[in-house]
């Protein structure tokens, strides 16, 4: 049997424009949020919407990309790997986030980029 592997690919549209920072080193990391919806009928037979919402962090070059090509709105495919982790709070609490560390993406449809950063 092959290796099983971590993989996680969503269609979706961003949230709110991405949030890049550089760290320690020099590296940079941006932050994105991706809505995905599907619909369904309920025992009523009505459709239903349901919409989830992702916390994608991308690295490196990556980061650099999402924050010169996407923004609030915008359409993306992406893929990369689910990433559970846990953390203390402010207020003593212990806290758990489950987020997607962001390989690779590809625009779709119109984006909704800055004439400024087609050119890049």
């Amino acid at each position: 049997m092959n290796t099983l592997k971590n993989k996680v690919s969503l269609i979706g549209n961003l949230g709110f424009d991405p949030e890049v920072r550089e760290i320690q080193g020099g590296k940079k990391v941006a932050r994105i949020s991706v809505a995905t919806t599907d619909s369904y009928k309920n025992a009523a037979g009505e459709w239903v919407k349901d919409t989830q919402w992702h916390t994608v962090i991308a690295w490196g070059r990556t980061a650099d990309q999402v924050g010169r090509l996407l923004r609030k709105g915008t359409p993306v495919a992406l893929e990369g790997k689910l990433v559970h982790r846990s953390f203390e709070g402010k207020d003593g609490l212990k806290r758990y986030v489950t987020e997607v560390i962001m390989s690779d993406f590809q625009l779709l449809g119109k984006s909704k980029q800055p004439e400024s950063a087609v050119a890049a």
